[in-house]
């Protein structure tokens, strides 16, 4: 009897399974939805390109005397704005979480009426006091009629900062009740007051909260000051559309303040980045990496692979 004797080594590995081939899902609605939007992109620049626009109008006016002062008073009251509304803002926000009944409904009042009404609105009705108080008398102090006291520019910094205040209060608040009350109790316990706990232990842990609405507020400030033409002041988009009714160019004046709020939001938006990520240090271990530190990461490991490729060779 003939027996088969396995010739193969016993300490021979079997067989691993075999390599598995994987196949990329390709998402054929991307492409569709990408051509689209690209379609749809090129149709919109090429009716404009069609347009009965002077576009050479733009670069023109761009950095005329005239634009370049109204951009000065677009930051001007944008700046004084958020100023008041910011400490407006603080303000309220601690006289809503008080204990003092009275204090607590006094802001809640304010922020229910600045918040309900339209800021166009209430800048018609301070331009318009004059029918109620037709002089205005602080004592030995300054006294004068309405109508010379409550300048465009006053009324435009008023209309705007104390309407803000009433949106950065409930920012404020919803910083401040962030921070966990046992920061408050152990302030408290070591002897420290009220007001010295807001200073040194709540408000600098609120704002890594607070720190991002604010900068959209700001950004929103920005483009709400363009509402203020309709109390004669002569900001950004009130000069554009006297320039574009002198020089029969209005479209064109208009795009040109279109760009000039989107080149003043856009370095706002940046200053805001830096910003939150200042605040944001206490609450992440690493930071992210801000666009200039990505750029350079991109452009050492594009030289680290080129170097490696030419050694190789």
């Amino acid at each position: 009897m003939t027996v088969d004797i396995d010739k193969t080594p016993a300490d021979t590995p079997p067989a691993g399974p075999e390599a598995i081939k994987a196949i990329p899902v390709r998402h054929y609605g991307r492409y569709v939805s990408a051509a689209v939007a690209i379609a749809l992109l090129v149709g919109v620049i090429y009716a404009f390109s069609q347009g009965k626009i002077n576009w050479g109008a733009i670069p023109d006016y761009f950095f005329d005397d005239r634009i370049l002062q109204g951009v000065g008073r677009t930051l001007l009251i944008t700046v004084l704005s958020m100023v008041i509304g910011v400490v407006g803002g603080i303000m309220l926000a601690v006289m809503r979480l008080s204990k003092n009944p009275v204090t607590s409904w006094i802001a809640w009042f304010y922020i229910w009426f600045f918040r309900g009404t339209p800021v166009l609105v209430q800048l018609v009705v301070w331009f318009n006091l004059g029918l109620v108080f037709e002089y205005i008398n602080l004592g030995p102090f300054y006294k004068d009629e309405w109508s010379d006291f409550m300048t465009p520019f006053l009324t435009a910094l008023l209309g705007l900062g104390l309407n803000e205040a009433a949106y950065m209060a409930e920012i404020c608040r919803a910083g401040l009740l962030s921070v966990d009350e046992g920061q408050t109790e152990a302030s408290q316990a070591l002897g420290m007051s009220h007001a010295k706990t807001l200073r040194r232990i709540v408000i600098p842990q609120a704002m890594r909260v607070i720190v991002p609405p604010t900068g959209n507020e700001v950004i929103n400030m920005l483009k709400t000051t363009s509402l203020v033409s309709v109390v004669q002041y002569s900001e950004l988009f009130r000069v554009a559309q006297d320039i574009g009714q002198t020089s029969g160019a209005p479209a064109e004046m208009l795009f040109l303040a279109a760009a000039w709020y989107l080149l003043l939001t856009s370095i706002f938006s940046v200053g805001q980045y830096y910003l939150e990520r200042y605040y944001a240090r206490g609450s992440s271990r690493s930071l992210p990496a801000t666009p200039f530190q990505k750029i350079k990461a991109n452009l050492l490991s594009l030289s680290n692979r080129s170097a490696s490729t030419g050694g190789t060779a």
